[in-house]
């Protein structure tokens, strides 16, 4: 099963540049109620996944930081506690459920490496779901890679 087939596309992902700021982000994340969301650079390749922990330790740990002067905080500064790694379009089933095992979500990259949109593990789970009802034996994962 080409992985392309669960593909939410970019332009449907709520993803932020690597330089926006900090209170941007936070006001994404709350208006769209989501926990975590994936950061592109100025050439739309995935550097990393910003989640409201990084953006709670942030402030926890800068002396002087409110809401009020969040908007001064790049979150190039931000640093990020979750390795939430991406996979390549091509990439076998087998690679995006053991990673959807582990991650919400898993970034989809292009040849150069550019974000294309990311798998929710739901539709894994879906697609894995489908497959028992029907009776045909689900991709088998090698425990305890990675």
């Amino acid at each position: 099963m080409n992985i392309a087939f669960f593909l939410i596309p970019k332009k449907d992902v709520i993803h932020l540049p690597i330089n926006a700021t900090m209170r941007q982000a936070a006001e994404k994340m709350e208006y769209h109620r989501y926990t975590a969301v994936p950061l592109i650079d100025s050439q739309g390749r995935y550097v990393g996944t910003l989640t409201e922990g990084d953006l709670l330790w942030k402030w926890k740990n800068t002396p002087g930081l409110s809401f009020d002067n969040m908007h001064k905080v790049s979150l190039n500064d931000v640093p990020r506690r979750m390795n939430i790694k991406p996979v390549h379009i091509y990439a076998e089933m087998e690679e995006l459920i053991t990673l959807a095992s582990e991650q919400n979500f898993v970034p989809v990259l292009d040849d150069r490496g550019v974000f294309i949109g990311i798998v929710r593990r739901r539709e894994i789970i879906e697609y894995c779901a489908g497959l028992l009802q029907a009776g045909r034996p689900a991709v088998r994962v090698a425990a305890n890679q990675g």
